[in-house]
């Protein structure tokens, strides 16, 4: 390690030399406005169209081979990379005898003629370089080979030069997002802005991030949610609304999980949890199609066929199947905490038959659900917003959304009695007592706006992570959030 460091150093010392000798020259190394005409790939895709035409190109310089007075070398854009090809006697002897001053990482604009070499690469030659900037560290040379993994999340900037496959998820997430808003905004829905910083953190069970205001002199919490707010326009006359935007959860970091992350919350009213499973089959599916040009994706070496209609299973069928219990035939809780010790789990002693059931789900269905589809009818105990279904009130009109036996999706009729949902809010407000810091606290203002009228309405709410993650065939969240949650090295970072 000593050794890796001294070497480092000393071809930072060598750089800085570099840097010297150019203002020496009376050159600048970070230079001014550049206007590109051309991207690599635009260069590499018309070659037909453009040969022997002159083009102006911008990038980063990521390998040189110097032959003589000849060099080649490969600038890198924001699209791809081209070789470009540098002579004395184009450019002129001073200004190739500069092009000893650059290293590779460094940026520059090139003006030159597009050819083809004698093995059949697309080159640029060029005529005339400017100096753009010099970058005073080297890149890795064997970036995959760190064994600091989440190095690669720590500098992303370098991940992102250096990595083709990380740069493109990057592109393709930015996609992903673009196409969900042209999508949702062609069928009526209107983007809306719903406060980040909340006096009640509300709209999801989770433990919020707690911040303070000076001059209020009061806490605020970092929205967990923001379906609380978007049903107060459902209360306002807003028929469809929906909201992308990072969430905030105080809550354990995993492959899956990230205390911050982006989600797009989708309401409607007139609707119900059956609408909102058309929403998100056709949402996904139509993004798949638009971004990657298929409804079938390669996920971990296995085929995911996205095309709707996905099909739809109740939680306690599904319990059934994969437990062998039958809540259907478990009367109370009593029952259903007989039936868990029996299968081995180890619940508190009290606990609601709903939330019993509930963990039979996570327990013995959740990694089975490899192919999309909807499980619905969530207990009422671990969904304090959504209607009780009429049948069966221990039970909700919700549905989760299941891909590669994560969830993505999250829906349900919105509960829009105000006598219920106060009813719910302080058994929730019961938990809390109990020691639950991530159960539901009463909010008294949403429960004036409920008694203002709200029509029947239907909720969704997406991970857009998650979805990045499927559709781009990643399996940690790291890989898909630009700089994610980390722990500081020693020192800071």
């Amino acid at each position: 390690m000593e050794q890796e460091q001294q070497e480092l150093n000393e071809l930072l010392q060598v750089r800085r030399r570099k840097l010297d000798a150019l203002r020496e020259k009376g050159i600048e190394p970070f230079g001014q406005k550049f206007e590109a005409d051309r991207y690599s790939t635009d260069i590499l895709d018309n070659f037909e169209q453009i040969e022997g035409k002159e083009v102006t190109i911008a990038g980063r310089l990521i390998s040189i081979r110097s032959h003589g007075k000849a060099a080649f070398a490969h600038l890198q854009d924001y699209q791809g990379k081209v070789q470009i090809y540098i002579r004395q006697d184009q450019v002129g002897e001073e200004q190739y005898e500069n092009f000893d001053l650059i290293d590779i990482g460094d940026f520059i604009g090139c003006v030159g003629e597009v050819f083809k070499t004698r093995k059949g690469e697309v080159t640029v030659n060029v005529r005339e370089y400017t100096y753009l900037a010099k970058a005073l560290r080297p890149l890795p040379e064997k970036w995959h080979g760190l064994k600091d993994v989440d190095l690669r999340y720590r500098q992303r900037y370098v991940d992102l030069i250096v990595n083709e496959e990380v740069r493109q998820t990057f592109i393709n997430r930015s996609k992903i997002i673009s196409t969900m808003r042209e999508l949702l905004n062609g069928w009526g829905f209107l983007e809306m802005e719903t406060p980040i910083m909340q006096t009640i953190a509300g709209g999801a069970l989770a433990r919020p991030f707690v911040t303070y205001h000076n001059t209020l002199d009061m806490k605020l919490y970092l929205r967990i949610a923001t379906e609380l707010h978007l049903k107060r326009l459902l209360v306002g006359g807003l028929d469809k609304v929906y909201e992308i935007g990072r969430i905030f959860r105080n809550e354990g970091i995993s492959t899956i999980h990230n205390p911050e992350f982006t989600s797009v919350e989708i309401y409607q009213n007139y609707a119900d949890y059956e609408d909102m499973m058309a929403i998100t089959e056709n949402l996904v599916y139509q993004i798949a199609q638009k971004v990657f040009g298929t409804g079938k994706i390669d996920f971990q070496g296995r085929e995911v066929d996205l095309t709707p209609p996905w099909p739809r299973e109740t939680m306690i069928d599904m319990v059934r199947k994969y437990s062998g219990v039958d809540f259907s035939q478990i009367p109370d809780k009593e029952a259903a905490f007989d039936a868990a010790v029996k299968a081995g789990l180890e619940p508190d002693k009290g606990l609601p038959w709903g939330e019993i059931l509930y963990m039979f789900f996570e327990e013995f269905c959740e990694e089975q659900l490899l192919e999309p589809i909807f499980v619905t009818d969530f207990p009422i105990e671990v969904s304090p917003l959504a209607k009780k279904m009429p049948s069966d009130p221990r039970l909700t009109l919700r549905f989760e959304g299941f891909i590669a036996g994560w969830e993505i999706a999250n829906a349900f009729t919105e509960l829009n009695d105000p006598i219920d949902q106060r009813e719910r809010f302080e058994q929730q407000l019961g938990k809390r007592e109990s020691g639950d810091d991530e159960a539901h606290v009463m909010d008294e203002d949403f429960i004036n706006a409920l008694e203002h009228g709200m029509p029947p309405a239907g909720g969704l709410g997406i991970g857009i992570d998650r979805l990045v993650m499927l559709l781009t065939d990643n399996v940690s969240i790291r890989d898909v959030i630009l700089f994610p949650t980390l722990k500081p090295l020693s020192g800071g970072e």
